[in-house]
């Protein structure tokens, strides 16, 4: 699977979080479980009208209604626990220890076999930026050492694909764009975005490991779904590309040191 254009300058990377690091679908199924245990225990009315399918949809209805708040995913899960309560006659204060039980368990990742070991390879050569739409708590999960910043699209304002949200990243680097790597999963999200604001690109591409999810949305593209732009490397692991950083970014640094 390993493709890469020439070798070109990499002076930082800006790194997705969800499903390159670690995959997000048990994390989600776990949010789910834990969340209705919460409620059985706390506000058993809540959990009666909104079982975990229920639960789920009344959230699809609170995204689809909040469009301006795509970028905002903690805010949207606080308004679907809020709705929930109310919508059950529960004590609304409930809403905080809720998302408090919820953001424990997003926050419970098992890395892909091999992001750890690969991450810090890849920190230890370039700097890096954690670049997400999602809300992980770094600190919380222990990985923030590895990261010169973390941004979120919330703290932004704005989602990937926009082309703000990379060319922010790239200024708090102080680095050109076309010097900065971003590296994700997501075909549009990561690699059409960052190339369109001006990125390097990297797709990891875990179609391999993604395969085993019956979700068609989670299991992706086992191979590059447009004509153009095109992903500057494809790599299946971060290994990989710990090793093509490795062979590339050595003669660059000598070069610019000629």
């Amino acid at each position: 699977m390993p493709r890469s254009q020439s070798n070109f300058p990499v002076r930082a990377i800006t790194l997705d979080l969800d499903d390159t690091l670690w995959p997000f679908a048990p994390i989600a199924t776990r949010i789910e479980r834990v969340l209705d245990d919460w409620f059985r225990t706390h506000s058993p009315r809540t959990a009666e009208l909104f079982p975990i399918p229920e639960m789920r949809a009344l959230r699809e209805r609170v995204v689809a209604a909040n469009p301006q708040l795509v970028h905002d995913i903690g805010t949207l899960r606080r308004m679907t626990l809020a709705h929930a309560l109310r919508e059950s006659g529960a004590d609304p204060t409930l809403a905080d220890a809720a998302y408090e039980a919820f953001y424990a368990a997003r926050n419970q990742v098992e890395c892909y076999p091999d992001s750890l070991d690969a991450l810090a390879r890849i920190a230890a050569r370039v700097p890096v930026a954690a670049l997400s739409n999602g809300n992980a708590d770094l600190e919380r999960i222990g990985l923030s050492h590895h990261f010169r910043f973390y941004l979120r699209a919330h703290e932004h304002g704005a989602a990937k694909p926009e082309a703000g949200i990379f060319l922010a990243a790239c200024e708090r680097l102080g680095v050109a764009p076309d010097q900065v790597l971003h590296v994700g999963d997501d075909a549009d999200l990561d690699v059409v975005g960052a190339a369109r604001a001006g990125l390097r690109t990297c797709w990891i591409n875990r179609a391999d490991q993604k395969a085993r999810c019956a979700d068609p949305a989670v299991r992706g593209h086992s191979e590059w779904p447009h004509d153009d732009p095109r992903p500057d490397l494809e790599f299946d692991t971060l290994t990989a590309l710990a090793d093509w950083l490795d062979a590339a970014v050595l003669p660059f640094s000598r070069a610019a040191r000629a």
